[in-house]
Formats: C-alpha cells, sequence, structure tokens
C-alpha cells in the first residue's frame, strides 16, 4: 500500500485535492478534455513553480496513476460491437500509411531537433513518435543526454495531449466529447453485480494477459482485448460508469502534471520550444495523412488524424472516448504506430555512430 500511495500520503492528498479542482472547473467552463487536461494544467503549474500549496510538494506516485489505466481498456472494449468487426478489415490503408508517417515524423524531427543544436544520440531517440519509456532506456543506452531526452519526449506527448482537443474545439466552435453531451457506447445499458464483477475481471485480469503476452502498453491492451471478448460474446453491454472516467482522466492528468516536478528549468525552455515546433509539424502531417486516407478507410477525418497524432496510448484512447470518435481504430492504430516508433529505434542503435 505505501509502495501505491508514495511515501508522503499529505502530499498525496493535497496534489490531488489540487488536480480534482482543476479538472472540475475545466469541465464546468465546458473546455474540451476538462477533467484531464483542467488538472494537468493545476498540477502542471505548481509543479514547474517549484510552489508548495499548504506546505506540500507536487507528488503522484507512478503505481497509483497506473491503477485506473485500465479502466480506460475496459472502457473501449465496449465499443467493440459486430460493426466495427465488420469495418475492421477496411482499415489496411491506414495501417499501412503508418509504416510511411512512423519514419516521416521521426525523420522531421530528427531534423528539427538536430538544427536546434541537439546531439546525434538525444536527437534521434527524442525524436521517436511514441514509446517514451521505451526510446528513453533506449537512448540512456547510447549515451544520450537522459533529462533532454524526456523532456522532448514528454513535452511531445504533453502538447499532443493538449493540442489536439483544443484543434477540435476551434474546428467546431463548440465544445467536444463529454463536455457537450456525448455519451460512450454502452453508457446507457445499467450496470448489475455481475456486470461489474466482469468489467472488473477484464481489467484485472487483462493486465496479466497483456504481460504475459508482451503487449505493448498492456496495462491498457490486455484489458481492451479481454473487455472486447466480454461484450463481443454478450456477457456484458455496459462500460464504466462515467464518473469513473472521470476520476480516470483527474488521476491521469494530475500525474503527467506532476512529472514536471524537479525538472531544470533551462532543459524544460530549452526543450518546449523544440517540441513546440516538432509538435506543430508532426500534427500537420497527421492531418495530411488523414485528408488522403479517410476516403480509403471510410473514417471521418477527424477520426483518421485523431488515429495519426503522436501522443500516448492511455491519453489518445481518452481522448477517442471523450469524442466518441471510432475508438477501436484510434486505439488500434496508436498501438501500431508504438510499435513500429520503438522498432525503428531500436534499429537506429545500429546506425548511429
Amino acid at each position: 500500500m505505501r509502495s501505491l500511495i508514495g511515501s508522503d500520503p499529505a502530499a498525496l492528498a493535497v496534489t490531488l485535492a489540487l488536480g480534482t479542482v482543476g479538472g472540475v472547473v475545466a469541465q464546468a467552463l465546458h473546455l474540451p478534455l476538462g477533467h484531464l487536461l483542467g488538472s494537468l494544467a493545476v498540477t502542471g503549474f505548481l509543479a514547474v513553480s517549484g510552489l508548495r500549496p499548504l506546505g506540500q510538494s507536487v507528488t503522484m506516485p507512478a503505481p497509483l496513476r497506473m491503477c485506473f489505466v485500465p479502466v480506460i481498456g475496459v472502457a473501449i472494449g465496449g465499443a467493440f460491437t459486430p460493426e466495427v468487426v465488420g469495418q475492421a478489415p477496411g482499415w489496411w490503408p491506414s495501417l499501412v500509411a503508418l509504416c510511411l508517417f512512423v519514419p516521416l515524423a521521426h525523420a522531421l524531427a530528427f531534423a528539427i531537433y538536430r538544427k536546434g543544436g541537439i546531439d546525434r544520440q538525444t536527437a534521434f531517440y527524442g525524436a521517436a513518435p511514441g514509446g517514451l519509456m521505451e526510446t528513453v532506456q533506449l537512448g540512456e543506452e547510447a549515451g544520450a543526454d537522459v533529462a533532454l531526452l524526456t523532456v522532448l519526449q514528454f513535452l511531445r506527448l504533453i502538447g499532443t495531449i493538449i493540442a489536439v482537443p483544443l484543434i477540435f474545439w476551434g474546428m467546431t466552435g463548440h465544445a467536444v466529447g463529454s463536455a457537450s453531451g456525448v455519451q460512450m457506447v454502452g453508457s446507457g445499458a445499467a450496470l448489475g453485480l455481475l456486470d461489474v464483477a466482469i468489467l472488473t475481471g477484464a481489467g484485472l485480469l487483462g493486465v496479466g494477459v497483456g504481460r504475459v503476452l508482451r503487449l505493448p502498453g498492456r496495462i491498457i491492451t490486455g484489458p481492451i482485448l479481454l473487455s472486447s471478448a466480454a461484450h463481443a460474446l454478450g456477457w456484458v453491454e455496459g462500460v464504466p460508469p462515467g464518473w469513473l472516467i472521470a476520476v480516470t482522466q483527474i488521476v491521469v492528468g494530475t500525474g503527467l502534471g506532476a512529472r514536471f516536478a524537479g525538472a531544470p528549468v533551462a532543459v524544460l525552455r530549452r526543450g518546449a520550444v523544440l517540441a513546440a515546433v516538432n509538435g506543430l509539424a508532426a500534427l500537420g502531417i497527421a492531418l495530411g495523412f488523414a485528408l488522403v486516407l479517410h476516403a480509403l478507410v471510410d473514417e471521418p477525418v477527424a477520426a483518421v488524424f485523431l488515429a495519426f497524432a503522436p501522443g500516448g496510448l492511455a491519453e489518445m484512447s481518452l481522448i477517442a472516448l471523450s469524442l466518441n470518435m471510432s475508438v477501436i481504430y484510434v486505439t488500434a492504430h496508436h498501438v501500431a504506430r508504438i510499435v513500429l516508433a520503438v522498432a525503428l529505434a531500436g534499429a537506429g542503435r545500429r546506425l548511429l555512430p
């Protein structure tokens, strides 16, 4: 239990309280993905500024955040309907296109970072459009500047998470996702005790299945597999309730914001500018692919764009859930993107001097 909540329960309680306030206020203001972005903004600001509210440091132990991520996988599994299964064979053009998108986005980011004066190893692994933990590990083994590499990768992820809902908000001119009343597939189904047991089992057992099968992002992809199977077999129709999805967004957002604690300001400042340029370039490429591919895969431009936007698997899946937008399609592409990005980064060890 101590490893789950961290060594300072008071600091964790204050952090979660502030993250909750930020998320609730942002949601009340009808901001896009308010629970996630509001909590991230508040805790991120406090972490970077070094402020200590009520004398406590901003903190969020990774194990606690990871406990909530399977909820996302279970919710995604609820979108696994016969209609989705019938559409899946038509996704092959965009899945194949990822094999072009990943090296293109990686090469462009590498060029941007090298132009910004970053050494080859740090630039190469910082440019990978996916797999934050894996690429940081590979970069450390290759002699990269780990602090700067982590900042580049993390800000790429954070920037995408923030930018995508804002882009949809700007394009539509009104709130998106749950803020505008969008409901997830299966959210209207009542949950009995058996339903709760099945969904809980899909989450807990799914993590173990993902670990055994060595799935990428196993803490979310394992629960997706078991939840999808349970829904496809008709064992359950519902999904985790809206309040639990909201809590999950707040915990995930608070955890992301808290990770800025202790980061050197100079490294953050340098990485932020380069990561912002890279993020805009990557989203521009993603939009280009979406405009070309949407008719081929019979998905909206917005769904294809979301599937190619290089954010984190759990966070981008949350955005897809909030928007109720082709969530299985989006998640499948993000899993493939991360696998390709990590494979390309691994191959780079043999190419870099």
